[in-house]
C-alpha cells in the first residue's frame, strides 16, 4: 500500500516523470566513491605539508609513508585484526539494540501524544548530551565490563534514532494519510502501511547519525578502560600513547576513519535507493 501511495500521491515529479533506465552498478559505485578519494587525497596532502613543514618532529609526527608502512606490519599481526573485529562486534550489537530501542521510543512518541509533550523535547536534550559523561554513570552501575560500553553506546545512538523517525512522521504528506483513510486503514494500519512508509527517509537519516553517535560513543568508551583485557581498537590508541608510538598511533586512527567512510557509504547508498524508490530524487534519478 505504502509504494502505491508514494508513487500515485508523492507529487508532480512521481506522477509526471516516467522511470528512467538505471544506471550501469560500476557508475553508480565510481559516483559515489570518486569524491571521499579525492577528500582522502587532499587530507594526505596536507598531512605531508605539515610533515615537510618542520612543525613537529618525524617521531611526534610521522608522514603518511612510515604509517602506511605500519598499517600494512600491523595488519599481519593477528592481535591487531582480532581487536578490529571485537570493535565492530561491539559496534554491531550496541547499534542493533539501539536501533530497536530508538525506533520503538520514536513510533510511541509520535502516535501518543501525552509521551509526544512528556518526553518529545527530552530526545533532542539525550542527543545533545556528550556520550563521554555517560561513562562514569555506567561503570558505578554496571562496572568496567562490556555491558558499560554497550550502555554508553545506546546512550549516544538510541536518541538519533528516534528523533530521526519523529521528524520523518512529522514530515508525511497529509495527503498520504488522507489517501490511507480513504483507502481503509486506521490506527496501527495507518502507521504500517502509510506513515512509517513515508517517514522513511529521514529514519534512514537518523539511523546514519544514530550510527555516528555510537562509533564514537565506543570509542571513547574503549579508550578509557580495558575491558576483559581484549585488544580492542580504542585500547592499541591507548596503548600507543602510553608508549609515545605515533605511527601505530596514526595507523589506527587510519584505520577507524576508513571503517567511518565505508559506513557512511552503505549508508548513502541504502539511502539514495529509498528516495529514487520514493521518487524524490527528481533530475538526478
Amino acid at each position: 500500500m505504502a509504494t502505491e501511495l508514494a508513487a500515485d500521491l508523492g507529487g508532480v515529479d512521481a506522477v509526471e516523470t516516467t522511470p528512467r533506465p538505471s544506471r550501469i552498478p560500476l557508475r553508480l559505485v565510481w559516483d559515489g566513491l570518486w569524491p571521499k578519494l579525492a577528500a582522502a587525497a587532499l587530507m594526505l596532502a596536507a598531512w605531508q605539508v605539515a610533515v615537510w613543514s618542520g612543525w613537529k618532529p618525524d617521531y611526534v609526527l610521522p608522514g603518511p609513508g612510515p604509517v602506511f608502512q605500519r598499517l600494512a606490519q600491523d595488519f599481519a599481526n593477528l592481535n591487531f585484526v582480532l581487536g578490529i573485529a571485537i570493535t565492530l562486534r561491539r559496534a554491531l550489537i550496541g547499534y542493533a539494540i539501539a536501533v530497536a530501542i530508538g525506533g520503538v521510543a520514536g513510533i510511541l512518541v509520535a502516535r501518543i501524544a501525552v509521551l509526544r509533550k512528556a518526553i518529545g523535547s527530552a530526545i533532542l536534550g539525550l542527543q545533545s548530551m556528550p556520550s563521554i559523561a555517560w561513562f562514569p554513570l555506567a561503570i558505578l552501575l554496571f562496572g568496567l565490563n562490556e555491558t558499560a560500553i554497550f550502555f554508553v553506546v545506546i546512550l549516544g545512538a538510541a536518541p538519533a534514532i528516534a528523533g530521526g523517525l519523529l521528524s520523518g512522521v512529522d514530515h508525511v504528506q497529509p495527503i498520504l494519510v488522507r489517501a490511507g483513510h480513504v483507502m481503509g486503514a486506521r490506527g496501527l494500519s495507518l502507521y504500517r502501511h502509510v506513515i512509517l512508509p513515508a517517514a522513511l527517509p529521514s529514519f534512514v537519516g537518523g539511523l546514519k547519525q544514530g550510527w555516528a553517535f555510537a562509533w564514537r560513543s565506543l570509542m571513547a568508551g574503549e579508550i578509557i578502560g580495558i575491558v576483559g583485557h581484549q585488544l580492542s581498537l580504542g585500547q592499541q590508541i591507548q596503548f600507543a600513547r602510553d608508549f609515545a608510538d605515533a605511527e601505530q598511533l596514526l595507523a589506527i586512527i587510519v584505520v577507524i576513519f576508513i571503517i567511518g567512510v565505508v559506513i557512511d557509504s552503505l549508508f548513502g547508498i541504502l539511502d539514495r535507493r529509498i528516495r529514487r524508490r520514493w521518487g524524490l530524487l527528481g533530475a538526478e534519478a
